[in-house]
């Protein structure tokens, strides 16, 4: 350490003496040692959740005082030779005789066949048919490789191979007491789902969406829609009724699922009311608090009405490329992209949730989501596949009540948002509470801020945070941590397993900063979408990789750290992450253009100063222009024709946008501005 620390520098940052004293003996016994290894030691042993997370980051920067960046980011969290070796990863590896993680990610991408047919048999996927070939690339090449060639199965069947009486879902409502779901009970109730479709008419392809919070009964009907064969169609229950209109347009879906109401923060607010009035023909409709709260219409059914009393498990066996779930992720201009999630796409989250999230039978996953944003099935499948515990509550996630659900739930694996951290952190939510049993979390769906993440860190004292970065045409992650690495507060440590990044500069050249490109082909990446041109959007104009393989656009950019980490650098088009939900600039300029007195506008997103998730600004030209009022006038018109959740940050009133020849806004030329 380049310099001391003194009691009276810790009493005045909170600290009783008899707590600064024990303090500095283990600092002072980690002196001489490495600095990774003396962190590792006073972290785990001297910090606690309830000391002031300014000691912490004290101790922290003056443990790594003399640590260069040429070795990389420095380590908040390193594995014990006993937490590493207890990993999937390590037993995958000695049952492989590889010599470690980076072994193991180079024969996973070198042998993906082999590598995926080995995920196979671990994960224990059930098959009517087993696959003549794991992998094809013969006909196509990678861009449009096939999976499973020859198999018939229904992803639906490898969710109940834990023993039927353990627990497959923890739930509580915000204000009531945890409940419990067996494996069983789970199976039973999605039958007399899927039996429940059968018995309206629906068959196999039928398209039914869901568009309500992550509930018991939206787990329900998700897996008896795919046992059924039918179509999940994924809404966010926070999307105004054209929204909800515009995906079940899209999807051809005319039965949908919903709850009547939903209560956050002591509001009730419609659900249902906006499922009808997006033109869904026929609703089944669940109760938030027992009795129904709104008349349904004619051909709406009930819950309870609706599940058969057939509980006979009869599982659509299908094509692995037959589709089970329509997912919505926003392109730069028009109407959000459809991407269709097949039978074999969980089993890339199902192996995300196995090797790089360490879920083990029995362990008990949460992460504040619903059906709408991908990570709602791939909670049900990582958790379920790996015959896990889905831990689910109803009510707003960035409150005290959750963070006592996820002790009460005795959570492992927790899943966040960097917002929701901010929240708990600034707003002293875990206070008091006993995270011990967090064995890893796990973050995505925006930029992580490092400071946030090492507090979330001591919370569980000291576990690992889990970065994960994908996308819904993945069905996973394809940047990512393994268990078997340090863990450094907002980088990745690794791409995932089965896939292998490229970063080129802009002129498509080798590069430590700019644009991430996939090298393909892996299980869970998009082949098809419904209302675009797959080609198009994902290959035409890519360049080469290094060594002339495909390359595959995703749209994030990239910065390669020493030691072999990365950081994420934000998106390299048009589309932005606002809360957690990717939305194009198009989407956010046509709800905003309809505000009186705007001629043009433009939406870019900005990162803040410390890191952390993007904030959204408004760019506008017109006549007269009061800032505020604009401001106030498109948070309005964002929340009635798009989603509340999306939250202006800034308005920035110019005589006119900067645009290129061909008329397009220069909205880069905008964030440099800004910035």
């Amino acid at each position: 350490m380049a310099k001391s620390i003194s009691i009276p520098q810790l009493r005045e940052m909170g600290l009783t003496d008899a707590t600064a004293t024990r303090l500095l003996s283990f600092v002072e016994n980690a002196r001489g040692m490495p600095a990774a290894e003396a962190w590792s030691l006073v972290s785990r042993e001297a910090l606690a959740p309830t000391h002031p997370h300014d000691v912490h980051r004290l101790v922290y920067d003056r443990t790594f005082a003399g640590w260069a960046d040429s070795q990389g980011p420095r380590p908040a969290w390193r594995p014990s030779a006993a937490e590493s070796a207890a990993t999937n990863i390590a037993t995958a590896c000695r049952r492989r005789r590889l010599g470690g993680y980076p072994e193991l990610h180079r024969w996973s991408v070198r042998h993906r066949d082999e590598f995926w047919k080995d995920t196979l048999d671990t994960l224990g996927i059930v098959f009517s048919t087993p696959p003549t070939r794991v992998l094809d690339t013969s006909k196509d090449g990678v861009e449009h490789a096939r999976w499973l060639t020859g198999a018939r199965l229904n992803i639906a069947g490898s969710c109940f191979r834990a023993p039927r009486d353990s627990t497959a879902v923890v739930f509580q409502r915000a204000g009531d007491s945890v409940t419990r779901l067996s494996y069983a009970e789970l199976d039973t109730l999605s039958n007399r789902f899927a039996n429940g479709l059968r018995a309206i008419g629906a068959r196999a392809g039928t398209a039914v969406a869901i568009a309500m919070p992550m509930t018991v009964e939206a787990v329900v009907a998700y897996l008896g829609i795919v046992k059924a064969g039918c179509v999940v169609v994924s809404i966010a229950d926070s999307f105004a009724p054209e929204e909800i209109r515009t995906r079940l347009r899209i999807s051809g879906a005319e039965i949908a699922v919903t709850q009547d109401v939903i209560v956050r923060g002591g509001k009730t607010l419609p659900m249902a009311q906006k499922v009808f009035d997006a033109g869904a023909r026929t609703c089944v409709v669940a109760a938030h608090a027992g009795r129904l709260a709104l008349p349904l219409r004619d051909g709406d059914r009930a819950w309870g009405a609706f599940l058969s009393d057939d509980a006979a498990p009869e599982l659509h066996a299908a094509d692995p490329d037959d589709t089970t779930n329509i997912l919505f992720s926003s392109g730069t201009t028009g109407d959000p992209k459809a991407i269709p999630w097949s039978h074999a796409t969980p089993l890339k989250c199902a192996m995300d949730g196995y090797y790089h999230h360490d879920i083990h039978p029995g362990d008990i996953v949460a992460w504040p989501t619903n059906l709408g944003w991908m990570m709602g099935p791939w909670l049900i499948y990582a958790s379920l596949i790996n015959r896990g515990t889905l831990a689910l509550f109803d009510g707003a996630p960035h409150t005290p009540e959750f963070c006592r659900f996820v002790q009460d739930a005795r959570v492992n694996m927790l899943g966040v948002v960097p917002s929701i951290v901010k929240v708990w952190r600034h707003a002293g939510m875990t206070a008091g509470l006993d995270w011990s049993r967090i064995r890893a979390f796990s973050s995505t769906g925006e930029a992580s801020n490092a400071d946030d993440y090492l507090w979330l860190m001591a919370q569980a004292r000291y576990k690992p945070v889990v970065e994960y970065c994908g996308g819904t045409e993945i069905g996973g992650g394809y940047i990512t941590q393994a268990l078997t690495q340090p863990a450094s507060p907002a980088t990745f440590s690794t791409p995932a397993l089965g896939l292998d990044v490229r970063i080129l500069d802009e002129d498509g050249r080798p590069s430590h900063n700019g644009e991430l490109y996939l090298v393909p082909p892996s299980v869970g990446l998009s082949r098809t979408l419904l209302n675009r041109d797959h080609h198009e959007v994902y290959f035409a104009g890519v360049p080469r990789g290094p060594v002339g393989e495909t390359l595959r656009r995703h749209g994030d950019q990239m910065e390669a750290l020493p030691g072999g980490y990365f950081r994420a650098q934000g998106r390299a088009d048009d589309t932005m992450n606002i809360g957690g939900i990717k939305v194009s600039s198009a989407e956010i300029e046509r709800a905003v253009l309809g505000v009186e007195g705007l001629s043009d506008v433009a939406a870019i997103a900005v990162e803040p100063a410390g890191g952390g998730p993007s904030l959204l600004v408004l760019y506008v030209a017109g006549v007269k222009l009061d800032p505020e009022a604009v401001k106030t006038s498109a948070q309005q018109a964002i929340a009635a024709r798009l989603n509340p959740l999306f939250r202006v940050h800034d308005v920035r009133v110019v005589d006119s946008l900067p645009r290129t020849a061909s008329n397009k806004v220069m909205r880069r030329v905008l964030r440099d501005q800004y910035a």
